[in-house]
């Protein structure tokens, strides 16, 4: 018998679209943020961060640039007022987040082999990433996709998310959001997308990257390795 691949597209009923205007996440002066820690940034080897700055807003340590690079006119920021105040903005948004309305529960699914609408996914505990995730804009520019998790979120190596129907360069207007009760893991050369409101650390592996997003934690680390972080529609290179 040959192996059959199961793809889910999850679609709102008739008349139950969700409506996302007036309910958003804004990140504020955190979207000037690729990489936002609560407490340290720790990077091993040639990290490359491009449309955004790199920042810990309550410790002194950003460990491993270089080699790491941020491509002006983006800086880093430790510890001071404008990390400070982009951990402020950050909560706000992580709070904002969390209060959102769900449209669709996701729990105990796995997100690969998924193809989804815009609106807001809630997990009760954790969430997972095996393979590929689609996102389908639907020629919105203002498609806004939320991800509520109640505990981790944890992509596999090579896992991937994709756009279709509106392009990723979209997600700059609207976006997506993974709001993590915990934390957040990145598999080794794996290909994010969205932007990550952790509670605790972030750990990105070997080789992934993350596409107009960014990884910006609260109260925890963030770990990286030789990774690729863009924000907007600057290309990865």
């Amino acid at each position: 018998m040959k192996n059959k691949t199961l793809v889910l597209l999850v679609v709102p009923p008739a008349g139950a679209e969700p409506k996302m205007s007036g309910n958003s996440v804004d990140l504020n002066s955190a979207s000037n943020f690729a990489v936002l820690a609560g407490t340290a940034v720790d990077n091993t080897g040639k990290t490359a961060v491009h449309g955004g700055d790199v920042g810990a807003s309550h410790g002194p340590d950003i460990i491993g640039f270089p080699p790491g690079t941020v491509s002006p006119p983006h800086t880093t920021h430790a510890a001071d007022a404008v990390a400070l105040q982009a951990h402020t903005d950050l909560t706000t948004a992580y709070d904002a987040a969390v209060a959102m309305p769900l449209t669709h529960d996701l729990s105990g699914q796995d997100l690969g082999g998924l193809t989804l609408l815009p609106g807001v996914y809630h997990f009760s505990s954790a969430a997972t990433l095996h393979g590929t995730l689609t996102l389908k804009d639907q020629d919105d520019p203002n498609a806004q996709f939320v991800f509520q998790i109640g505990t981790t979120l944890t992509t596999a190596s090579n896992s991937s998310i994709i756009s279709i129907n509106g392009g990723a360069t979209t997600w700059v207007k609207g976006g997506v959001y993974w709001q993590v009760g915990g934390s957040a893991t990145l598999g080794a050369a794996s290909d994010f997308a969205g932007n990550i409101l952790a509670r605790e650390d972030i750990m990105i592996n070997a080789d992934a990257s993350i596409r107009d997003g960014s990884a910006l934690s609260q109260v925890g680390r963030v770990t990286l390795d030789s990774n690729q972080i863009t924000k907007g529609d600057l290309p990865i290179t």
